[in-house]
């Protein structure tokens, strides 16, 4: 097996959901675990923040919800979108939580249901991915309530830019309560509103409704540096490798594929197992990805590869099976970020299954 793998703290993910459960009361907090729990493994993150103070889970597809079914997890898990006719069922079996914003879903959804199913409906204030705009989802409330095998339990909206834009989020803020009044005017009452991600529920108080829908910042990260400055997080991964391979070269060698840079002196370098088949780009090979070795800092010597990448450690005294940080201590994916020009959600999503996930802390203290 490869020595490289990727390091877990679960006593990180479960304090930054106690951290933002403090901060956000006295709405509910529910963890989004989506996409592996942002690769960080949905089962042990969802446990972890169920044990910091979590009430909620929240997931993209059915099959992330099943597995956390499958785990004895028995807390609420939000679908955020609707899955396929063909999933419903199964949603419903599992007793996944349905986000609806088609009247063809409601009403196939009420169809499937041998019992009162509670739903969240979506309206659409500003994202224009999915959900209702204002005028259908009225007349799909009203549906929802009057079917009688559907509860609406709550009605919520997603931000596009509260990590940015202000005015724009203070906006869709005010059209979801406008729409909230006529749903008034109808008679029509959801138990829960819930509005604010991890920028919303960081920093604008009145998007905390009832419960808020936190990802990122249940991993120790932020959507902007601005977010939450006052709010103690922890970043909870940490990806690993080791030294696998030492070689000595001369000034103008040029390692790896395409020969695209040459060593600037003589110089080690050093092999270090794991590449962009793991989720470290290959654009980092031109971008200025750095390791680092023993506490000190090493520049990638030349392009990444599908399994293995190149670091130029000078003479400096590094040995076979020293451990090598790739993301992690002060080597950020904030850092990541900016050498790609993308975001640090992509960064840690972006680590494949053959990286095994090693955990630390958790429920007994391990």
């Amino acid at each position: 097996m490869r020595p490289s793998w990727i390091a877990i703290d679960l006593n990180a993910i479960e304090a930054n959901a106690r951290a933002i459960f403090r901060a956000v009361q006295p709405a509910a907090l529910c963890a989004v675990v989506k996409a592996d729990g942002y690769g960080h493994g949905d089962v042990p993150v969802a446990e972890a923040a169920l044990r910091g103070g979590a009430t909620w889970l929240a997931v993209a597809l059915v099959s992330e919800g099943v597995r956390l079914r499958e785990a004895d997890i028995s807390a609420p898990i939000l679908v955020l979108a609707e899955p396929e006719a063909g999933d419903i069922s199964t949603m419903l079996s599992w007793s996944l939580t349905p986000t609806v914003y088609q009247e063809s879903f409601a009403t196939a959804l009420g169809t499937a249901a041998t019992n009162q199913v509670p739903v969240h409906l979506k309206v659409d204030t500003g994202m224009h991915r999915v959900g209702a705009d204002s005028e259908d989802a009225v007349a799909l409330a009203r549906l929802i309530d009057e079917h009688p095998n559907l509860i609406l339990e709550a009605v919520w909206t997603h931000f596009a830019v509260s990590e940015e834009d202000r005015d724009f989020t203070e906006q869709q803020l005010n059209d979801l309560n406008t729409f909230r009044k006529r749903l008034d005017e109808e008679g029509i009452v959801p138990e829960m509103v819930h509005a604010a991600n991890t920028a919303g529920a960081l920093d604008y108080p009145d998007a905390r409704f009832d419960l808020v829908r936190v990802g990122l910042g249940l991993y120790g990260l932020r959507p902007a540096p601005s977010i939450g400055p006052d709010l103690s997080l922890k970043p909870a991964m940490r990806v690993l490798s080791k030294v696998a391979h030492l070689r000595s070269l001369p000034a103008g060698a040029r390692p790896s594929y395409g020969r695209r840079r040459p060593l600037p002196q003589d110089a080690t370098v050093a092999t270090i197992p794991i590449g962009y088949a793991d989720g470290v780009a290959r654009r980092l090979s031109s971008t200025g990805g750095e390791v680092l070795i023993n506490g000190r800092r090493y520049p990638f010597a030349g392009t990444v590869t599908m399994d293995q990448i190149v670091v130029d450690v000078g003479d400096d005294p590094v040995a076979v099976g020293d451990e090598v940080v790739l993301l992690g201590d002060e080597i950020t994916a904030e850092e990541w970020a900016d050498r790609l020009d993308t975001i640090n959600y992509e960064i840690v999503c972006d680590f494949g299954p053959r990286l095994p996930r090693v955990y630390t802390g958790g429920a007994d203290g391990e």
